[in-house]
């Protein structure tokens, strides 16, 4: 095992000409091709913009707990076309920026945002009242599913679960128009916020609850099915790769496990591989490595071992 050089940490006698030195040490650093030194920064996907989308689209999906202003039925349409609009103008910028961004890479001509852009966004827009009622289910299956919550209110302002869940279900429509890099950043964002990692290429069914959450992490090509319930510390994912095989990109092959109707995954548990099939209304117990296919209405626990009581 090679050790990194200790920098030296001592009184430097000269301020300026130590500046000057880290200068020239860091120019000379940008010298390789290696694309972290990309200098062309102001074209690709700007975070903060995407992020400030979400909000609005945020209001859109549930305006009555976003909105700081009356909202009244007569008003609703105008409230929501004023979300919407500013939406699909961040929205259509960063799209065209994500898809010339990913077209110099593969060396292909940059699409045009007045084209390609503009009808990717419109589909999403399209898809946001689907959404919407994906979301509400998602809300009431959270509720009725812990008997915590007070209310519907509480989820919906204190559950970080369905703040991840709308920035997957907003994702997943992005990613399944095949909008490069903006999918994951909207599920990064959220993963921030919440320590939940939805990949915005896994597939979640209606009715689907996180409880606690932090910790969850559901791979790119997981399946999850209709009324499936994780809890904290949950890992839906793929076994590690030979670094000698070619990687794959993209998703084309499923390296993350399916969850059929039903499944309750207890909080630690592991779940890994492509071929592995959870079956319907089963149950995985807390701290469960699983790494194979189980029937439906089955029940897997993990079983300690003893623990030795012997005195000292």
């Amino acid at each position: 095992m090679s050790l990194l050089p200790t920098p030296d940490l001592g009184p430097v006698a000269d301020p300026e000409a130590a500046l000057e030195r880290a200068l020239d040490g860091l120019v000379a650093s940008y010298q390789s091709p290696d694309p972290l030194n990309n200098l062309t920064t102001h074209t690709l996907p700007n975070r903060r913009a995407l992020v400030e989308a979400f909000v609005h689209l945020q209001h859109v999906l549930f305006l009555g707990f976003w909105t700081t202003r009356a909202v009244s039925p007569a008003t609703l349409r105008e409230e929501l076309a004023e979300h919407l609009v500013q939406a699909r103008e961040l929205l259509c910028a960063q799209v065209a920026r994500a898809a010339a961004w990913a077209d110099r890479a593969k060396g292909q001509q940059e699409r045009r945002c007045d084209v390609w852009c503009q009808e990717t966004v419109a589909s999403l827009l399209q898809a946001l009242p689907e959404i919407r009622e994906l979301l509400i289910e998602d809300v009431h299956a959270t509720y009725a599913g812990d008997p915590a919550a007070e209310s519907i209110e509480e989820v919906m302002y204190c559950y970080p679960g369905i703040h991840a869940l709308t920035a997957h279900r907003v994702a997943h429509v992005l990613h399944d128009l095949q909008v490069p890099l903006l999918p994951r950043i909207l599920t990064e964002h959220a993963h921030g916020r919440t320590g939940i990692d939805l990949h915005p290429g896994a597939s979640i069914g209606r009715r689907f609850m996180i409880d606690h959450g932090t910790g969850v992490v559901v791979g790119a090509t997981a399946v999850i099915g209709d009324d499936v319930r994780l809890y904290q510390g949950v890992t839906l994912g793929a076994h590690s790769i030979d670094p000698s095989e070619t990687r794959q990109r993209g998703g084309q092959r499923k390296r993350h496990p399916t969850l059929e109707d039903g499944v309750t995954v207890y909080a630690g548990a592991t779940i890994l591989g492509g071929d592995t099939v959870v079956g319907a209304r089963s149950v995985v117990g807390g701290n469960v490595w699983l790494t194979r296919s189980v029937p439906p209405d089955s029940r897997i626990v993990y079983r300690p071992p003893p623990l030795d009581t012997a005195d000292p």
